[in-house]
């Protein structure tokens, strides 16, 4: 009878947990998504090693003429903004696919407050990331955006894979660390947005996707 009652109080905590979390994520998003980015740093870095003057560090504090005219950084717009695109599509795809596989609803209150609260940070950083290309002020773009990106998944975490939380102080850490060395941005970015997403990716994939596993591998 006792063993009756824990069973069923698991099972309705398990229940609970599965309404009030997204746990469609896959770790294969997160792998795509790392390489995407370490693709996307490469094809920056063999662009910007052909333009040597940008990693002049005295160029870093620029006006806003130089800002406006100099191709290298239209380059690296467009070569983060394709980064984005590909890992969201990649991101998306694995979800979806995760989700159907294993029974869960791919969008319902819960998805709307984790969207909710991923995009609140992550536009903020957004914004804030324009405000230093303005200005001028590159060498804080990079560590910025991990920085906002950390805070975003930290913000989402409570509404879906408490893992997430982990790779959001990661990248909190690094995009701190990163502010200290100027002229290392690129580097940084690929390790946070590259490396850190791969680590992370493989071990959610072996985690929880590696074999059947049950809701109880999402608990706290």
């Amino acid at each position: 009878m006792e063993n009756k009652q824990l069973n069923d109080l698991q099972e309705i905590r398990n229940l609970m947990e599965k309404s009030s979390r997204f746990l469609s994520l896959s770790g294969l998003s997160g792998v795509s998504a790392g390489i995407i980015a370490l693709i996307g740093a490469g094809v920056a870095f063999f662009y910007f090693d052909f333009h040597t003057r940008y990693f002049n560090l005295n160029n870093y504090f620029i006006t806003r003429s130089y800002f406006k005219w100099q191709s290298g950084i239209k380059f690296l717009l467009l070569d983060g903004f394709a980064v984005l695109v590909l890992a969201l599509a990649s991101g998306i795809y694995f979800t979806v696919r995760r989700a159907r596989k294993k029974g869960y609803k791919i969008w319902d209150s819960t998805t709307k407050r984790l969207i909710v609260n991923l995009s609140i940070p992550l536009f903020a950083g957004g914004v804030f990331c324009l405000i230093l290309l303005s200005y001028g002020i590159i060498f804080l773009v990079a560590p910025a955006t991990l920085i906002f990106y950390g805070l975003a998944l930290l913000n989402a975490s409570k509404y879906t894979l408490p893992d997430i939380r982990y790779l959001g102080i990661s990248e909190i850490m690094l995009g701190l660390t990163g502010s200290f060395f100027i002229g290392y941005g690129l580097l940084v970015w690929a390790i946070g947005f590259g490396i850190l997403h791969i680590a992370y990716g493989s071990f959610m994939y072996w985690k929880y996707d590696s074999d059947v596993q049950d809701i109880n591998n999402y608990r706290q």
